[in-house]
């Protein structure tokens, strides 16, 4: 059975993209904590993160680092924190989250709801940087 990220990657849900390659995909977390919080995942579905096989990992990372200076010059912000948490959906991902201090990463915090047309709006724009 496919994960939700396999089914985000093939279309078979929507997303908002934010960019994708031949390995790749990024797109924006539906419940952000913050304004451009975006989520990086390796087309081949892997659950855990130390599993992926090193050069997709190092590859993967470098993709997030591309997502990463986007989201800094769209949403200025002190750093781009990324964390990985792997339990809510089994397929490896990093979480890319614009951060003024460290409290603005904890998941325990409210998450922002923002409309469809605000979503897309923030994937246009981290696309276009």
């Amino acid at each position: 059975m496919s994960s939700i990220f396999t089914k985000i990657i093939n279309g078979e849900i929507p997303s908002h993209k934010v960019a994708e390659n031949d390995k790749f995909y990024a797109f924006l977390d539906i419940s952000p904590l913050q304004k451009g919080h975006t989520l990086v995942v390796p087309k081949k579905e892997v659950d855990y993160i130390f599993d992926v096989e090193d050069e997709l990992l190092s590859e993967m990372i470098i993709f997030a680092k591309g997502i990463a200076g986007k989201i800094k010059k769209t949403f200025p912000c002190n750093r781009v924190g990324m964390t990985v948490i792997g339990l809510e959906v089994p397929h490896a991902h990093i979480h890319l989250i614009p951060i003024n201090a460290e409290k603005d990463m904890n998941f325990r915090s409210e998450k922002l709801n923002l409309s469809q047309d605000e979503l897309a709006e923030i994937a246009q724009k981290l696309r276009n940087a």
